[in-house]
């Protein structure tokens, strides 16, 4: 087993505040567990996986997630039994996604004016 941690600053979007889980180790071989907490502005990552020798491509993939969302004040964990880059993209976006959504619908007015 293998963990990775990277970190983020000058992020620029917040999350809601209820935590989401996205996808399943049994299926998809990887799960991502994103929360919305105080960090100092900053989104961190950490990986932990079984395939040992891949931190080139991790980099690569959390760079890129973090370049399109720019999070700030969010902590996310991702366990993995190998999934492909392209199955961590998905879930990591399924999960930003997610938690966007549930933001919108707690700050959307409640009833007609």
């Amino acid at each position: 087993m293998e963990t990775l941690f990277y970190r983020f600053e000058n992020g620029s979007r917040t999350l809601a505040q209820r935590p989401q889980v996205v996808g399943v180790v049994g299926s998809g071989n990887l799960e991502v567990l994103i929360e919305a907490v105080s960090q100092n502005g900053a989104c961190t990552v950490e990986i932990k996986t079984t395939a040992r020798g891949f931190g080139a491509i991790w980099e690569a993939v959390i760079c890129d997630f973090q370049q399109r969302w720019r999070l700030l004040d969010t902590r996310i964990a991702i366990n993995d039994v190998g999934a492909t880059p392209a199955v961590v993209s998905l879930r990591l976006d399924q999960a930003v996604e997610s938690m966007l959504k549930d933001k919108a619908s707690t700050t959307r007015p409640k009833g007609g004016a």
